[in-house]
C-alpha cells in the first residue's frame, strides 16, 4: 500500500509542482517594468530549472564517479589506475568486455532489419489491419525489461527430471528431442543470444514505428518512376527508399546501440550475469551493490562512458544533419 501511495504521490504531487515553479517563475519576470528585460530573462524562467536538475543529477556524479575511479574501494585515497589494472588483469573481465562487443555487434542490426521488414510489410496491408499488427508489435514496448525477462525466462526454462515447463523445451519433447538447460548452455554463446531475442523483441516495435513513418514520408513519385523505369520491388526499396530513409535507420541503430551497450536488467533478471553472460552493467553492479568496492565500480562507469560518447556524438551529427535535410 505504501508502494502505491508513493506512486500516486509522483504521478499527482509531479506535474502540479513543476506547473508551479514555471507558473511562479513566468509571473515573477512578467512583475519586472521593462520590456526589454523581460524578454532577455523569459527563456531562463523554462531553461535555468532543466539546467540545474541535469547539472545535479547527472553532470556532477559523472564527474564524481571520474574521481572515485581513480580512489579506492571506500575513496579514502587515490590510488591511480590501480582499478582498472585489477580490471585488465581479470580474465573474466576481458570476458565481459567480448560479451558486451558481441550484444553490440548482434542487437542494433537485428533490430533494425526487423524493424524494417516489420515496417515494410505492414505498409502493404489496408490501414485497419495495419493498426492492428502495429500495435501488437509494438506492445512489448510498454512493459519493463524486468517482466519481459520473467516471462521469457519461464519460456527457456529447464527442469532436469519430468515436464518441462518451458515453452521452447516442450517444443523440443514434442519432437522426441532432450530438453536443454538454454540458460545455462555456455556453448557458442547459446544463452547470451538467447537473451538477446528478448531485447530485440522488445525493440523491434519502436524501430518498426520510426522506420515505417519515414517510409510513409518517401515521395509516391520517386517510387513510380523507378516502376516505370522497370525496376521490380526488390530494386525499389534498396535503391530508391532505403536510402531515402537512411538517416532514420541510422538513428534507430545509434539508439539502439546505445541502450545495448548499457543493458542490464534482462542479464540481471534471467541470468544474474552467470555462465558467462557477464556485461558490464552487470559487473558494475556487483562491484558497487555486492562487493562494495565504489572504485572498481567506477572504473566500469568510466570504461563504458568512454565507449558510449563517440557513439552520441556520432547520434548528434546525425540528427543535425536530418534536420537539415527537412
Amino acid at each position: 500500500m505504501d508502494a502505491i501511495l508513493t506512486a500516486l504521490e509522483a504521478v499527482v504531487l509531479g506535474p502540479i509542482v513543476t506547473f508551479a515553479l514555471y507558473y511562479l517563475g513566468n509571473l515573477l519576470v512578467n512583475l519586472i517594468p521593462s520590456e526589454k528585460v523581460k524578454k532577455a530573462l523569459n527563456p531562463y524562467v523554462f531553461i535555468t530549472p532543466v539546467l540545474l536538475l541535469v547539472g545535479l543529477f547527472l553532470v556532477y556524479p559523472t564527474i564524481q564517479t571520474m574521481i572515485f575511479a581513480f580512489m579506492n574501494e571506500d575513496s579514502s585515497a587515490f590510488v591511480g589506475f590501480r582499478n582498472f589494472n585489477k580490471l585488465f588483469a581479470d580474465p573474466n573481465f576481458i570476458r565481459t568486455i567480448l560479451n558486451n562487443v558481441l550484444w553490440v555487434a548482434v542487437v542494433p542490426l537485428v533490430t533494425v532489419v526487423l524493424g524494417l521488414f516489420i515496417a515494410t510489410l505492414t505498409d502493404k496491408l489496408g490501414a485497419v489491419r495495419e493498426r492492428t499488427f502495429k500495435a501488437i508489435i509494438f506492445m512489448p514496448m510498454a512493459i519493463s525489461f524486468v517482466a519481459a525477462s520473467s516471462v521469457w525466462r519461464l519460456s527457456y526454462s529447464w527442469t532436469s527430471n519430468g515436464s518441462q515447463i518451458g515453452i521452447l523445451n516442450a517444443i523440443v519433447q514434442v519432437f522426441g528431442g532432450k530438453p536443454i538447460a538454454w540458460l545455462q548452455n555456455e556453448t557458442f554463446s547459446i544463452n547470451s543470444l538467447l537473451i538477446m531475442v528478448v531485447v530485440v523483441w522488445a525493440n523491434a516495435g519502436f524501430a518498426m514505428t520510426l522506420l515505417s513513418a519515414a517510409i510513409k514520408a518517401v515521395p509516391e513519385e520517386t517510387v513510380e518512376a523507378a516502376s516505370i523505369d522497370g525496376a521490380n520491388g526488390w530494386q525499389s526499396f534498396f535503391q530508391i527508399v532505403l536510402p531515402q530513409i537512411w538517416g532514420t535507420a541510422v538513428s534507430v541503430f545509434i539508439t539502439v546501440l546505445i541502450s545495448t551497450m548499457k543493458i542490464f536488467d534482462v542479464i540481471w533478471g534471467m541470468t544474474g550475469g552467470d555462465f558467462h553472460t557477464n556485461v558490464l552493467g552487470v559487473d558494475f553492479f556487483r562491484e558497487y551493490f555486492v562487493y562494495n568496492n565504489t572504485g572498481k565500480a567506477s572504473a566500469v562507469v568510466v570504461l563504458l562512458m568512454i565507449a558510449i560518447i563517440p557513439i552520441m556524438i556520432s547520434q548528434v551529427r546525425t540528427y543535425r544533419k536530418q534536420e537539415e535535410i527537412r
